[in-house]
């Protein structure tokens, strides 16, 4: 009786070594997997499941809307209410406010980013705006709010033509061109949809 006893002592010392290093071994799994996550896979996830969250910028502005699209150094937002997007270059966005079930639901065996997605960096988003001739609102590092349409976007820079907001461009009511380095842009507003984003 007192072997059986041991015995069975012993299977359960065994059961529990095992399932206490299958556990270790589970969770050194995960935090293996969590290391090899980058920012951009986890907003990729988020937009799947169309999450809402807020997007607090380098000088605290706050873009609180729908997540819409991710690309290769840029995000895009529609705000609540409003019929546009709004562009965030990766540089801009000091950090993601979201729901304790949004942030774990990003974490969790995301999708990679599409090929095409991930080489649609921000100039080429700017480029098309540019074809399409929309109007849109540029919000600076210092805080300077531009209103006007994309003529040309390099590789680093863009050329606006600046006039009032939600006008369509005509030479006439044209008021000035700036060049924006892609540098000292926090935020670019689309008067409407931006095609292919929403």
């Amino acid at each position: 009786m007192e072997w059986d006893r041991l015995f069975e002592d012993l299977e359960d010392q065994v059961a529990s070594g095992w399932e206490a290093e299958r556990a270790a071994l589970d969770a050194e799994t995960e935090r293996l997997r969590v290391a090899r996550l980058d920012l951009r896979t986890r907003l990729g996830a988020l937009v799947d499941e169309g999450a809402t969250l807020a997007a607090v910028l380098t000088d605290s502005t706050r873009v609180h809307g729908r997540l819409r699209a991710v690309g290769a150094d840029w995000t895009a937002v529609q705000p609540q209410g409003a019929p546009g997007i709004v562009l965030l270059p990766s540089h801009a966005v000091e950090l993601w406010a979201l729901d304790h079930g949004a942030l774990l639901s990003s974490s969790t065996a995301p999708a990679p980013l599409s090929p095409l997605r991930e080489r649609m960096t921000f100039g080429f988003v700017l480029r098309d705006l540019a074809r399409r001739r929309s109007g849109v609102t540029v919000r600076t590092r210092s805080g300077t709010v531009l209103a006007g349409t994309i003529d040309r976007a390099g590789s680093d820079h863009l050329d606006l033509a600046l006039h009032d907001a939600g006008s369509p461009r005509r030479a006439r009511a044209v008021a000035g061109f700036r060049i924006l380095p892609f540098a000292s842009v926090l935020s670019l507003s689309t008067d409407a949809p931006a095609p292919g984003l929403g």
